[in-house]
């Protein structure tokens, strides 16, 4: 497409993840940001609801038509609730428009999993084949060739970029893979709920949604298809008094009790060695969520206890940016040719 900018739409852009994505979009020199959606927010200048970004964002949020969206945008990023991507998805692919979905509605192949985690009836059984899953680092391939990219939860991102190379090269037992994670508050959206009020979740720590998370079947059917095989995979969140950030630890037992932590620590680099974004940390160094803060990097340390016979894996990223924004920008950058890097931070806030 030569140097010519790609029109881009936003349809949920009052909330923490759209804002993130505003403002990577703001410095990407190959798009044009025409268009921000919204429900409740409709009408509010986007200067007003945050006025940090009112010196560069001169849009008001519209309400959402997408015959509208599709007359304006090429791209269209959607960031709204479960259940309502589906509802406007086939209308936007029919006008010819790319789209990427950060909620759950395409991140399943199967509607049945879908419909029994989040409800609602599915009626777009083919759009669902034919969406890719938005891990860049597992799927850069198919996403390069792909019109509906439904991108990945900020837990399951965490969890399977930890977990991938373990079941892709067999090297645990299929469903002893235990993933113990904690995320800062912002993971659960910008409305006011009472775990989330300060005097809930300040100096506490919780876990929630106790065998039964939603992200539990995601994380699952691509353990599955890395593993040939049908995994199941015991995931606790909980909820941490920081803003942002997830650390997942993942527990597996190992095949071979002879695979020591150089061993691992070689087949990770390997695993990931065509990635800037995945950084296996030397052994004995374990990471840090600060370390991925505003950036779209995952950070990786690995331990084997030879006691026990498992491997332990910690990862870290930025739920809002490699477990969000930042990650839908990287799959943009891939379906559209342009190199992978641009607009994405490397270098974090802290300290």
């Amino acid at each position: 497409m030569g140097d010519q900018r790609v029109p881009v739409a936003l349809v949920g852009a009052s909330g923490y993840g759209g804002v993130q994505l505003v403002r990577l979009l703001l410095d990407h020199p190959r798009v044009d940001l025409v268009f921000l959606g919204g429900d409740s927010s409709a009408g509010q200048r986007f200067g007003d609801l945050y006025p940090h970004l009112g010196h560069r964002v001169d849009l008001k949020i519209e309400s959402i038509d997408p015959e509208v969206i599709a007359q304006r945008a090429q791209v269209v990023f959607l960031a709204l609730p479960n259940g309502l991507a589906s509802q406007i998805v086939p209308t936007l692919l029919a006008r010819g428009c790319r789209v990427l979905d950060l909620s759950a509605d395409y991140r399943f192949k199967n509607s049945e999993v879908y419909q029994a985690w989040y409800g609602g009836h599915r009626t777009d059984h083919d759009l669902l084949q034919s969406a890719v899953y938005g891990l860049p680092e597992l799927f850069s391939a198919e996403i390069a060739q792909a019109r509906l990219v439904g991108c990945p939860g900020c837990y399951p991102t965490a969890s399977l970029l930890a977990l991938a190379p373990l079941f892709k090269q067999g090297l645990i037992l299929p469903n002893s893979a235990i993933v113990d994670a904690k995320s800062g508050t912002s993971g659960g959206g910008r409305q006011a709920k009472t775990p989330l009020l300060l005097a809930e979740a300040d100096g506490s720590l919780g876990a929630y949604s106790v065998g039964r998370h939603r992200h539990t079947p995601e994380i699952e059917e691509i353990c599955s298809s890395l593993a040939g095989q049908e995994i199941k995979v015991q995931f606790t969140p909980h909820l941490v008094p920081m803003v942002r950030g997830i650390l997942a630890t993942v527990y597996a037992s190992l095949r071979d009790s002879g695979l020591d932590r150089e061993d691992l620590l070689t087949i990770y680099r390997a695993f990931y060695r065509s990635t800037t974004w995945v950084r296996v940390l030397p052994g004995g160094t374990y990471p840090q969520t600060k370390w991925a803060l505003g950036t779209n990097l995952c950070y990786l340390g690995l331990e084997v206890d030879s006691r026990t016979g498992r491997v332990i894996v910690l990862s870290a990223i930025d739920n809002l940016m490699k477990g969000q924004a930042s990650q839908a920008l990287q799959c943009l950058n891939i379906m559209m040719g342009w190199d992978e890097h641009t607009a994405l931070p490397q270098l974090c806030f802290y300290p």
